[in-house]
């Protein structure tokens, strides 16, 4: 029996977009690497997506000395020192420098500061972290009993985030987050990329306290050095 004209146009319509679909490409996977944690007095924790796909915190890198933490990862990661506590008003700061710009991925993927960080590695862990990437984006996300953001839900562009040149080249960002008195800050570069209420940042679903660990925290499949991580009271 002969199709109708607009049968054959809906199939049509349905393989071009069936076409479509199967050209997209897979999400990017973690790629363990080896090595663990070798820097003394230091933890981390992966994400719990990470951990359901097998991922385990010995599939990321983290070495080098206190002074200059060299990382590498594998799963999306976030490293610590217990020690490293903050609370009262304060700013976290450090330079991340990416030597090898997207050298373990086909697209940016962000580093930066966590600070506030309570109950950390447990089920009930509550962080805060601003991020940089090499295409001059920046992000501030958190974790609570869910993920959460801060601002925009996407990356942010912002012109006080350096840009690499190309894929392969150096990029260097410093990256601090201040808690003041009654506002949290990410400043990228010596300017401040996002401002944020304390009253939006500490409540139901966020964060428990804006006092904590502090650290740093770094996507997946992704290579970058910390250096002068401090933590000054203001």
């Amino acid at each position: 029996m002969a199709m109708t004209r607009t049968a054959v146009l809906a199939l049509i319509l349905f393989a071009g977009i069936a076409a479509q679909g199967s050209a997209q490409p897979a999400s990017e996977q973690s790629r363990p690497v080896a090595g663990g944690i070798t820097v003394q007095g230091w933890t981390g924790t992966i994400d719990a997506r990470e951990e359901q796909a097998g991922r385990s915190l010995a599939d990321a890198k983290l070495s080098g000395t206190a002074a200059k933490l060299e990382v590498t990862t594998g799963p999306a990661v976030t490293y610590w020192n217990p020690a490293n506590r903050a609370s009262g008003t304060y700013t976290v700061k450090a330079t991340f420098t990416e030597a090898n710009y997207m050298g373990l991925n086909d697209h940016p993927h962000p580093y930066g500061i966590v600070i506030a960080g309570n109950d950390m590695g447990m089920a009930g862990q509550s962080y805060l972290y601003c991020a940089a990437y090499g295409n001059g984006n920046f992000i501030v996300r958190g974790f609570g009993p869910e993920p959460f953001h801060m601002g925009a839900q996407r990356p942010e562009a912002n012109a006080a985030v350096q840009k690499a040149a190309a894929k392969g080249s150096s990029v260097t960002q410093e990256i601090a987050m201040s808690v003041k008195a009654d506002r949290v800050e990410c400043a990228i570069n010596g300017t401040t990329v996002g401002s944020y209420p304390k009253a939006e940042v500490v409540t139901a679903g966020k964060l428990k306290s804006t006092d904590g660990v502090y650290g740093v925290r770094f996507a997946h499949n992704t290579s970058a050095t910390v250096t002068g991580l401090t933590m000054t009271k203001d």
